[in-house]
């Protein structure tokens, strides 16, 4: 019996089995399509070479982790992504994050922010302070970091269109602190090619926002050389639909879409590589979110080292945040949404994430409360601190199951990659709407999977029963707006506008030639120019993207 092989046992054992009780179902998948078998032996990881494919934690191609003792050095970073209202509610949200164990920020920015209006348009009306904070000025900014020293913390703002506005502004208020840009940690999320994917976040057409991505780069790799200069997300990928798949295959397109326009602006690829980082989903299928992350890594570290000839063995890691699925929360029974996240998490750090983000389980209804946000950390500390899951580096590595999946979510993933490569890049693909095709495919098998009960949500399509409401949920108030109208008039009946016009003329100016723009944006935010006013200088320049259609 010792040398059974799969297919005797197939035969023998388990056709046995099979005639005196069927499999509760006719067939067993991933959310990539991957077929799942009963079980999983060394004839399926037969071609798998350990130094070459695995090696150690810390090792090339790092798909064990880009750490030598991952979280036995230190503890991922907790990283609660928070912001609503008033820079002030924010703020208070913050320090008392703070006070329970959160390590790192994350700031949330609402809508109006996101797309380069001040609350005070007409655009921005019932939308200020809703689903993050609101950003008008510096003077918002300072604000928002009100007895939080940024040479104390970690910070993460999740921004894209606006994020060389954003970034000057956190960089002045280093300066205003007395912390010299060189001291400032933290990352930008700074990814556009996302935003025509799947977010529509965007402002300008793409080659003016990569141009502004890089611009990024080149600055911070001088000024501001421990800040990570972008965020390269296949997050709100999977929130579109994507399959685990299409995650890693679309993120690391993007990625090399980065890579290759930093270089053709200039750059040696070992001077802004290092501070490449990445922004993943964890979903519900608990084993291939695991494979995902360790493929991912893998391919990253092959993509430098042998697509761009990076020699600096930090340019071939692939670092990354994560965050549980937003989309897979419920309204219906809300408390099932805390043992979801749970999951998640745990399958976040055996995939071995440098920072995660716990979704809270009232997320559904409203930004998360005081309460729910406070389970959100205490389940992070809880992996962290009392069941061993962080005293062992890679502890899956070397599952005949964990193994075969990652290769397989490699070998898909490298079939996207090429179809973009095919057609030019990621760029020409958004423009062409193969990317958002392919995940509208996806996103609608996957609800009528769910519509037709051959996926189970429970409390949704199955498992259905009467639940309490919420208390406690967080409303912003409407005021918000007013107060936000208030502070910005405030702040231009106080500034030197003669010196905003100089400014705003100055970013004019170089957004018209191939000069770096971050400088200028830099003396625009010091001068109190609002967040409106400079995107406005950059529409006249750029002109606006549409949404790209795709049927």
């Amino acid at each position: 019996m010792a040398s059974m092989s799969k297919k005797e046992w197939r035969e023998a054992t388990l056709a046995s089995a099979l005639k005196r009780a069927a499999e509760r179902q006719e067939e067993f998948e991933t959310s990539s399509g991957l077929e799942i078998e009963p079980v999983y032996t060394p004839e399926d990881v037969a071609e798998l070479d350990y130094i070459r494919d695995l090696a150690y934690p810390g090792e090339y191609p790092y798909t064990r982790g880009v750490q030598a003792n991952m979280y036995r050095g230190r503890i991922w970073t907790i990283r609660q992504y928070a912001g609503f209202g008033t820079a002030e509610e924010t703020n208070q949200r913050y320090r008392y994050l703070l006070e329970q164990g959160q390590t790192g920020l994350s700031i949330a920015f609402d809508l109006p922010t996101q797309i380069g209006y001040d609350s005070e348009h007409e655009l921005a009306r019932g939308e200020v302070g809703k689903v993050g904070v609101a950003i008008d000025s510096l003077r918002d900014m300072e604000v928002l970091f009100q007895s939080i020293p940024l040479d104390k913390v970690s910070t993460s703002m999740t921004i894209n269109a606006t994020a060389p506005v954003l970034l000057a502004m956190y960089i002045a208020l280093g300066k205003k602190q007395g912390v010299d840009p060189s001291e400032l940690k933290g990352t930008i999320q700074n990814d556009i090619l996302k935003e025509y994917i799947a977010r529509g976040t965007h402002i300008f057409p793409p080659r003016p926002s990569m141009r502004l991505t890089t611009d990024i780069f080149a600055y911070c790799a001088e000024q501001v050389p421990r800040w990570n200069t972008i965020s390269i997300s296949g997050y709100h990928i999977r929130e579109a639909g994507s399959t685990a798949a299409q995650e890693i295959g679309f993120t690391l397109a993007n990625g090399i879409a980065y890579v290759k326009a930093a270089i053709d602006a200039g750059l040696s690829v070992d001077t802004f590589a290092p501070r490449l980082s990445f922004f993943f989903n964890s979903h519900l299928n608990f084993f291939e979110e695991i494979a995902k992350f360790r493929a991912a890594r893998r391919l990253w570290a092959r993509i430098m080292k042998e697509r761009f000839g990076a020699k600096d063995s930090r340019s071939w890691m692939l670092r990354f945040h994560t965050q549980t699925a937003g989309c897979s929360l419920t309204a219906p029974q809300p408390h099932n949404n805390i043992v979801r996240t749970a999951l998640q998490a745990l399958a976040a750090t055996l995939g071995g994430t440098q920072s995660l983000h716990t979704n809270s389980f009232d997320e559904a209804y409203a930004p998360p409360s005081e309460e729910a946000v406070t389970v959100a950390v205490r389940t992070q500390q809880i992996l962290a601190h009392e069941n061993g899951i962080a005293d062992v580096v890679d502890p899956l590595g070397g599952s005949y199951y964990i193994e075969h999946v990652t290769n397989k979510l490699e070998r898909q993933a490298e079939e996207y990659i090429a179809k973009i490569d095919s057609m030019d890049g990621a760029v020409v693909a958004i423009e062409q709407g193969y990317q958002q095709k392919e995940i509208q495919d996806s996103s609608y098998r996957y609800q009528r999977e769910v519509e037709n009960g051959k996926r189970t949500v429970v409390g949704v399509n199955e498992f259905v029963s009467p639940y309490p409401k919420i208390k406690g949920l967080l409303r912003v108030n409407p005021e918000v707006e007013k107060t936000q109208w208030k502070r910005t008039a405030q702040v231009r009946e106080e500034r030197d506008s003669g010196r905003v016009d100089q400014t705003l003329h100055r970013l004019e100016e170089v957004a018209r030639t191939s000069d770096n723009t971050m400088p200028a944006f830099l003396e625009c935010v010091e001068a109190y120019a609002t967040l409106g006013e400079i995107c406005d200088v950059l529409r006249r320049v750029f002109s606006t993207q549409k949404e790209f259609l795709v049927f």
